[in-house]
């Protein structure tokens, strides 16, 4: 009896080794998921449990169901809730006495029994729906996890891989990480030249959720691209020793940058050039070029203006008292030019800057702009005034009034000799 026992407990441990095994590949498809797409194990159970459930009302109009799911034990069992009854009637929801007592012995009529379901059994639509729907999970994992890496790295700097161009519109896909993201033609520098399989640093503006997915806003144009550079090149601006107060930019052109040092032992614009230059010739180099000019932050606008107007000599700043931000620089003759720049860029920039609107003129002054002619009073007007007055105002029988009166003034001269 006891060889029958044993020999019984093998086969029915035979029978059980290939449901077994499917148990495992179900668990370790999901493992392999987490490792390949970052999709975590729990995520997928919650979506396979959800498909389960729907597969269930589909099939047997019964969604009252216990699925228990456990990847340590490679437990997968699905357990419909059924009510025991002498003749079953509602096949999804009751279940014969009889059957009701294999599973619990003591259940009587009318009682809840939860019966272990082979999900083979799902009907073609309800296996359908429940494929859908972790297909739906996989899908909704995935952007959830691009979600989270755009959203680390949002208002930072980041390497990329350009994998293509499109030769229509010139926008750039790139790969950042596990993430893909477009860099389109307007947010590229002018001039710049894009390869595919190259690496190239752009700066992630912002993340936003799209009905296709979470989209990355990045450009290669922003004025902070140049302030991630310089945190990461020079290390007193990382620590916090040199602050970047401000950024203007024009982007393949030209680069303002105002800065202040924190610790009166370290000059802040020494530090941002580095030794030879070699910390700002590297981005230079990253920025293709792009001419940088770095200048000494001041809370004194006239000062911080005239500091911003680098590489030009100020003379002097008046600032205006009524609050409107404005002010008038003065740069020596010969400094005027470089004062306003190539096509106004450099005092383009220092407005942008400072803030402030920057009227600059020569020390000399301009041609005749303090000559304003002092207002006459009537009784003071030549008759050369008198005449030109009327012809500017148009009044024809006022102009002919003068002429004849010289006359009559000849003979009294005559008579009074």
């Amino acid at each position: 009896m006891e060889g029958t026992v044993k020999m019984a407990g093998r086969s029915a441990k035979k029978k059980n080794d290939k449901p077994e095994n499917n148990k495992n590949e179900i668990f370790e498809a999901l493992e392999l998921l987490e490792k390949e797409r970052g999709i975590p194990v729990d995520f997928m159970l919650e979506k396979i449990k959800k498909a389960i459930l729907t597969a269930c009302k589909n099939s047997y109009d019964n969604e009252d169901a216990v699925i228990d799911l456990n990847p340590e034990t490679g437990m997968f069992e699905v357990r419909l809730k059924m009510i025991a009854v002498d003749d079953v009637w509602e096949p999804g929801k009751e279940v014969l006495l009889e059957k009701a007592r294999k599973i619990d012995p003591t259940v009587e009529v009318g009682d809840d029994v939860y019966v272990t379901m082979n999900t083979k059994e799902f009907g073609r639509i309800a296996a359908q729906t429940a494929r859908n729907i972790i297909r739906q999970g996989i899908r909704d994992g995935e952007r959830g996890q691009m979600m989270q890496e755009f959203q680390s790295k949002n208002q930072e700097l980041v390497s990329a891989l350009v994998e293509r161009i499109d030769p229509r519109t010139g926008a750039a896909t790139l790969r950042i990480g596990k993430a893909e993201a477009v860099l389109p033609r307007s947010e590229q520098v002018g001039g710049e030249v894009l390869e595919e399989g190259k690496h190239i640093r752009v700066y992630v503006v912002d993340v936003r959720e799209t009905e296709r997915g979470p989209r990355a806003v990045i450009s290669r144009t922003h004025p902070d691209l140049v302030k991630r550079l310089f945190e990461t090149e020079v290390p007193e601006i990382y620590d916090g020793t040199v602050e970047i107060k401000a950024v203007s930019r024009e982007a393949g052109s030209r680069t303002k940058l105002a800065v202040v040092s924190h610790n009166p032992d370290v000059d802040a614009i020494g530090a941002c050039i580095g030794a030879r230059g070699s910390r700002v010739s590297s981005i230079v180099e990253e920025l293709g070029g792009e001419k940088i000019d770095i200048v000494e932050y001041s809370d004194d606008p006239a000062k911080f203006i005239a500091s911003a107007l680098s590489p030009a000599d100020v003379v002097s700043v008046t600032v205006a008292q009524d609050g409107s931000r404005s002010c008038r620089v003065t740069v020596p003759d010969s400094q005027l030019s470089l004062a306003i720049g190539n096509k106004g860029q450099n005092a383009r920039l220092a407005a942008k800057l400072t803030g402030w609107k920057i009227d600059i003129k020569p020390e000399s002054g301009f041609y005749g702009e303090d000559e304003e002619p002092a207002p006459i009073k009537e009784e003071e007007k030549t008759p050369a005034q008198e005449e030109a007055a009327p012809q500017e105002t148009g009044a024809q029988p006022e102009a002919e009034a003068p002429a004849e009166a010289a006359p009559e003034t000849a003979p009294a001269s005559e008579e009074a000799e």
